[in-house]
């Protein structure tokens, strides 16, 4: 599965120097069926909220929306963030924590539609013996620094009137992190799934909480540059209609559906679905409800705005970007209403 981490791209605002874009391109319609014959040249990787963009492809659910994806495939999640920033993809599915890292450090990046929500795949793993999250203080938990695993940590030591200094943190890499606790060298680890699964071999070891008691703390999106956005807003729309023509798909073909995501993935089907139980997809209704303006993690605004403070706090972005632009509902908005004409 996709290591999904928050790094800061320190070279990115290099690229975005050279991106310039006409005023007068922001001004293009965007039809739900013309198409400017480019391919869209979009980025992912292994997490379930991701991989029906494989259905789509398996499928022809691009071409029937005469949507012309370059779907690219990329092992290294990092990898397909930095193809994002430095404009050698258009589109990627990415976490809303590395798209605001991304814009603070100078790339124009425009979030369009919502994949899915953690909804448990992302967990604090404890050895046998700690039973709450106070129990946690002073002893030894691992997470990679900066991933959305290190976030829902803190959540849960906030949670619990606790902070990082309560503990002996111990910065490892996802897949190390895993082996660490396994080996009984750190009494609790953070990790998303199928790092989970390696986690939970351990004696005794047991889920302590995870993104389930933190709804819309983790959060994944295609992100798309924002010249793509002025200048072939077209192109965009029939990406998104595609986007729900394959979940569309995906409900009335499930086994088939399920047979690609598990092979893209590397996983079995029943594996599959035991990470897929985990993600929360979001239907249309869902993704026009999270761009409004709320007071909770529900609300992409919102979530993005705390969110930042802890890249910044954490020490992973230098300052909070300006989040004024992130994210454009229009062409959700455009697909609503053509379905309801």
């Amino acid at each position: 599965m996709k290591i999904r981490k928050l790094l800061p791209l320190f070279a990115i605002f290099l690229a975005s120097l050279v991106v310039t874009v006409s005023c007068a391109s922001s001004q293009q319609s965007t039809s739900l069926n013309a198409s400017s014959g480019i391919p869209i040249r979009l980025g992912f990787s292994t997490w379930p909220g991701w991989l029906p963009l494989q259905v789509a492809q398996v499928e022809s659910v691009f071409e029937k929306n005469k949507s012309n994806i370059d779907l690219r495939w990329f092992d290294g999640y990092l990898d397909s963030i930095n193809a994002l920033a430095f404009n050698k993809i258009d589109a990627n599915s990415q976490t809303l924590n590395d798209t605001i890292s991304a814009v603070a450090s100078g790339s124009d990046q425009v979030v369009i539609l919502v994949n899915d929500n953690s909804t448990g795949n992302d967990k604090i793993i404890v050895r046998e013996g700690i039973n709450s999250i106070a129990d946690l203080k002073g002893k030894k938990v691992s997470a990679e620094p900066g991933t959305v695993d290190h976030f829902l940590l803190l959540l849960g030591l906030e949670k619990a009137g606790l902070t990082q200094a309560d503990i002996q943190f111990q910065p490892l890499e996802t897949g190390k992190a895993a082996a660490a606790f396994l080996a009984g060298q750190v009494d609790a680890v953070g990790v998303f799934a199928p790092f989970t699964t390696k986690a939970l071999l351990r004696p005794g070891s047991k889920e302590l909480f995870s993104s389930r008691e933190f709804p819309g703390a983790i959060s994944d999106h295609i992100s798309v540059s924002r010249q793509l956005i002025e200048k072939r807003p077209q192109d965009v729309q029939a990406l998104v209609n595609s986007w729900f023509d394959t979940l569309d798909y995906i409900r009335n073909h499930p086994e088939k559906s399920c047979e690609i995501m598990a092979e893209r993935a590397g996983v079995s089907v029943a594996e599959y679905k035991d990470y897929d139980a985990g993600t929360k997809i979001f239907s249309l209704t869902e993704n026009l409800k999270a761009f409004e303006p709320g007071n909770d993690m529900s609300s992409l605004p919102y979530a993005a705005e705390k969110l930042s403070k802890f890249l910044v706090k954490s020490g992973i972005n230098q300052k909070e970007p300006d989040m004024s632009r992130l994210f454009d509902a229009r062409f959700l908005k455009a697909y609503a209403a053509s379905r309801n004409s």
